[in-house]
């Protein structure tokens, strides 16, 4: 059945569905010869083509969905080029012949951890949206005093600059006299560096930050930093079925 050429594209691979929305509008993409406009909808018998090359989608909408479990390295960037010519996470990845590889949500530089990155660019959108509320886990070194009634604020909520954001839960995770101390907490909002913004609104400063889970999958074990592991079958399905896809 047709569907809208963004979302088509999207699940070929082609970017993530704001992306593909912007292309659309400048005029890049053609449907059968003719300028695509956004509402427009389209299936694989279509020919499409952006900036003037045909688009295999039968070849791409017809591969099975990846999804790799990857262990970024703190300096490492999750972009495809960088003009600072810092190490890009993308350029340890396998090659595929059809589609490409597209990270879910991003971590900083600083941030080191577990980074998923699928072929499927549907799944992509629907696991960074915040109305799903999936489940991000992380291992978060403090520097500074932690008391009960500083976690109690976190978990109840406290207003940043774009907003209320909160914790889920947080556990301590070593010697409560250490000076630096490990906590694991989970968040459900995919908010730009939430979990340090958190902390320091509480005056403490995060001195390591490493992403453990993302939903059902965790860091992979065994896998050197900078290396990845794939999920098979059954993970993608249970990961696709959180955000109410079949794959």
């Amino acid at each position: 059945m047709p569907e809208r050429l963004q979302k088509l594209l999207a699940s070929a691979g082609y970017g993530s569905r704001r992306q593909l929305e912007q292309v659309i509008e400048a005029g890049r993409i053609r449907i059968n010869n003719k300028v695509a406009t956004l509402g427009d909808k389209a299936d694989a018998r279509d020919e499409i083509r952006m900036d003037g090359k045909r688009l295999n989608l039968d070849e791409r909408l017809n591969t099975r969905t990846r999804v790799l479990a990857y262990k970024k390295h703190v300096d490492q960037v999750v972009t495809r080029k960088d003009p600072e010519g810092r190490p890009t996470i993308f350029k340890s990845l396998p090659k595929i012949k059809a589609g490409r590889w597209l990270a879910i949500g991003r971590l900083d530089v600083n941030t080191s951890g577990l980074l998923l990155v699928t072929t499927d660019g549907e799944l992509k959108r629907r696991l960074e949206h915040p109305s799903y509320e999936i489940v991000r886990s992380y291992a978060v070194r403090v520097r500074g005093e932690v008391d009960e009634a500083m976690i109690q604020r976190l978990l109840e909520g406290v207003e940043l600059e774009d907003g209320v954001a909160r914790f889920d839960s947080i556990r301590v995770a070593d010697d409560a006299h250490k000076s630096n101390r490990w906590f694991e907490v989970t968040v459900r909002q995919g908010r730009n560096r939430v979990v340090r913004r958190l902390w320091a609104s509480q005056g403490v400063t995060v001195s390591r930050l490493m992403r453990i889970g993302f939903g059902p999958v965790a860091l992979p074990g065994g896998v050197k930093a900078g290396g990845w592991r794939e999920l098979d079958r059954k993970e993608v399905r249970e990961l696709a079925a959180l955000v109410d896809l079949q794959r």
